[in-house]
């Protein structure tokens, strides 16, 4: 069965109520650079488990942000729903698979691969070495221009913490804190987003 909303269904009347996740999960990396979008997010899918009710709902994890609030999300508010995390499904050349990649050009798609591949890098140079909080800034920042010497306009790529998305501190980074590169960046006019977890 699919239940399958108009947007009157949903909003018959005007939204004057709406949900605020805390400015540490909202307000950054995504939420930076698209204000009040996880607003919107937290707002309208109260509103579909409202009308569903569902025991479980399968999230992507590509949108990594996105499930971090809707996991917390549900766990404020004591709402029975389990969330499960699905895994992102990539193309043969590791792109993250997404309706925006139809907007890549055919020279944008060859390049496109390169984000997951600087995710790799990264991921492999803090599981590696462990940095300290200066190194790993220097080795975000290399990212950011490496992406920026092939044409990109990179928007943020940075290490986080996976279970709250704040940035890790010299302690998580010398212990066994799960981590997680996240990464945002315009090829042409597409924005794609992408992120590697870090055991």
């Amino acid at each position: 069965m699919l239940f399958a909303p108009t947007e009157r269904d949903l909003y018959p009347e005007p939204q004057d109520y709406r949900i605020t996740p805390p400015n540490h999960l909202g307000n950054t990396l995504e939420g930076e650079f698209r204000p009040g979008f996880f607003e919107g997010v937290c707002t309208v899918v109260t509103k579909l488990f409202n009308c569903v009710q569902p025991r479980v709902a399968v999230f992507g994890k590509k949108d990594y942000q996105q499930l971090m609030v809707i996991r917390n999300l549900v766990k404020q508010l004591a709402m029975p729903i389990e969330i499960i995390a699905a895994p992102t499904i990539r193309a043969n050349d590791g792109l993250a698979l997404s309706s925006r990649n139809a907007r890549l050009s055919e020279t944008e798609r060859l390049e496109a691969p390169f984000l997951f591949k600087q995710l790799h890098v990264l991921a492999n140079q803090v599981q590696s070495a462990r940095p300290g909080l200066n190194q790993l800034l220097e080795m975000q920042s290399h990212a950011m221009q490496a992406l920026a010497q092939r044409g990109w306009k990179p928007d943020y790529f940075e290490v986080r913490r996976q279970r709250d998305l704040v940035r890790p501190t010299e302690q998580n980074l010398s212990d066994n804190t799960a981590l997680v590169v996240l990464a945002a960046a315009r090829l042409g006019e597409t924005r794609l987003i992408d992120n590697l977890e870090i055991h």
